[in-house]
């Protein structure tokens, strides 16, 4: 079974924060916060306007991508957490 996301939302899974400070302290994993951070799986075929028409997507398959700390809803699939989110939920798109 395949997920595959409708209108303007994306499938993300969220990347691993870094488990230790700066200064090399490990932090344990009930201090840790959820992670902003993710790498877009699937986006659907963009938002559709009242005329009929759709808007395209900004958004990209395996581009990581910055949301809100509570945004979207997760969902668990095939043994893993993934968070579907609305394209407006994203904040930016990380350039490398």
């Amino acid at each position: 079974m395949k997920l595959r996301p409708l209108n303007d939302r994306i499938i993300v899974k969220r990347l691993e924060e870094e488990e230790r400070t700066a200064g090399g302290l490990i932090i344990p994993d009930s201090a840790k916060e959820k992670p902003i951070q993710g790498k877009v799986l699937a986006i659907g075929k963009g938002r559709l306007l009242e005329d009929g028409n759709r808007v395209a997507m900004d958004v990209k398959i395996g581009d990581v991508v910055l949301f809100g700390k509570y945004g979207g809803t997760e969902v668990k699939h095939k043994e893993e957490e993934l968070l579907i989110l609305r394209e407006d939920d994203v904040l930016a798109i990380v350039e490398k």
